[in-house]
């Protein structure tokens, strides 16, 4: 098993876990409970949040070498100062201000797009790794990350995850957390990274507030200081690689999917071309895409591009009726927990009506992309917006087709991808 979760998370899984609303397992000195059904979820995240703050041993040792102490990972008093400055640059309420910025660089790609010779096999996995760069980078950091800059990133990030374990044997074994993990290879792409991200900070604080990210190095944490160096280098980085890596995968199996759903991508390429008749999509438009919409939805709900989360009791609390000790792994698998069939009708399919206006209510916390309760994305808003503005405005356009012989499966490792690439060829409409 330990050699399965290594390879791809997702091969843990059996038949009749999807089903089952609790999941007790222990593995080596271990215990670990996973909650499968809407009432166990709440319980674990909303009602026992407090007791469930830290991120599990294996997602902090993943993390920590590019991200420091992020607010993706860090907890406690560290995670609540962070969140007062970071969750503003990103919220709802900026989303009108932030959307030209979306629409402008896909407009670039579509152009772009326009220029590829017919039928020419695109890598759709790193060219939309590239767009959502691209857009993150612009948005929060007010100046264009570049090409060259973008492809160094998305390609030092699949190289990174590829060379991260999906577990923690040090924890797995009861060993403490202090102790060094082993980290093979992933020097080098941390460098990449950093040296970009470092690039765009600099950039943006010599702007001044013109940018969201300087304006977050202005504010004022609760006891009235501002964010060291590294505090600051740390929380960009976060912001960056998690606005452009679960964006990038959401679009990359949205594409996929259309590309097996004719009848369904035909419908949102009708929609698109009805609500902009050939410009490229904005703010304004989101309300004239319920079907766009609904197919970003229903790709996260069968493709969560986070389809793990795990989180370390740091103190006792009770789930499902079961008692839960502090240092048990407690984990929400977005993956099980979405196709679970008694929470969901025919859940394997592609069915994007599930989500339009006036369809069945689902369960609550039946479906959790983002995480729920106080440890939910900031970004939501953001990543949704940006994934129906870019499917809207190229697939009015475009059709794209799986390239033959090519095989897609799903790879979890820190994300959840398409395997290492996903070529596609691209039709002009």
């Amino acid at each position: 098993m330990l050699r399965r979760a290594r390879r791809n998370f997702l091969e843990v899984w059996l038949a009749g876990h999807f089903s089952q609303p609790l999941i007790q397992t222990r593995v080596l000195a271990q215990r670990i409970l996973v909650c499968n059904s809407p009432e166990s979820v709440q319980q674990a995240f909303i009602d026992g949040h407090e007791a469930l703050e830290r991120k599990s041993p294996q997602m902090r040792h993943a993390l920590e070498p590019l991200l420091g102490d992020g607010l993706f990972i860090s907890d406690g008093l560290v995670w609540r100062e962070r969140r007062r400055v970071v969750a503003p640059v990103t919220h709802h309420s900026r989303l009108p201000e932030l959307a030209p910025v979306m629409t402008s660089v896909i407009e670039e790609r579509r152009d772009a797009w326009r220029g590829l010779p017919p039928g020419a096999p695109t890598d759709i996995l790193a060219s939309m790794g590239q767009l959502t760069a691209e857009v993150i980078c612009a948005a929060l950091f007010g100046r264009r990350l570049g090409a060259g800059a973008a492809a160094t990133v998305v390609e030092a990030f699949r190289r990174y995850q590829a060379r991260i374990g999906n577990t923690d044997l040090p924890s797995l074994l009861g060993l403490p957390d202090w102790m060094p993990r082993l980290r093979l290879g992933i020097s080098p792409e941390v460098r990449r990274i950093h040296a970009v991200v470092d690039g765009l900070v600099a950039g943006a604080l010599r702007g001044g507030e013109s940018s969201l990210i300087g304006a977050m190095a202005q504010a004022a944490l609760p006891g009235g200081q501002r964010m060291d160096a590294t505090a600051f280098r740390n929380e960009a980085a976060t912001l960056f690689m998690a606005g452009h890596e679960t964006t990038a995968n959401l679009l990359a199996w949205a594409l996929y999917l259309l590309s097996q759903a004719p009848e369904a991508e035909a419908r949102l390429a009708g929609e698109a071309q009805a609500a902009l008749r050939g410009r490229a999509a904005g703010w304004e438009d989101l309300p004239a895409l319920p079907y766009t919409r609904a197919v970003v939805d229903e790709a996260l709900r069968l493709y969560p591009p986070v389809p793990l989360l795990a989180r370390q009791a740091g103190a006792p609390l009770t789930i499902a009726g079961e008692a839960v000790a502090p240092g048990t792994i407690v984990i929400v698998v977005p993956w099980l927990l979405h196709r679970n069939p008694g929470l969901w009708d025919q859940p394997d399919h592609f069915a994007p009506e599930r989500f339009l206006p006036g369809a069945p209510e689902r369960p609550r916390h039946a479906y959790v992309p983002f995480s729920l309760g106080p440890r939910v994305c900031t970004g939501m808003g953001f990543g949704l917006a940006e994934a129906v503005i870019v499917l809207a405005t190229l697939l009015q356009e475009f059709r794209l087709r799986l390239a033959p012989g090519a095989r897609v499966f799903p790879v979890c490792r820190l994300t959840l991808r398409p395997g290492e690439r996903l070529p596609m060829v691209l039709e002009r409409r």
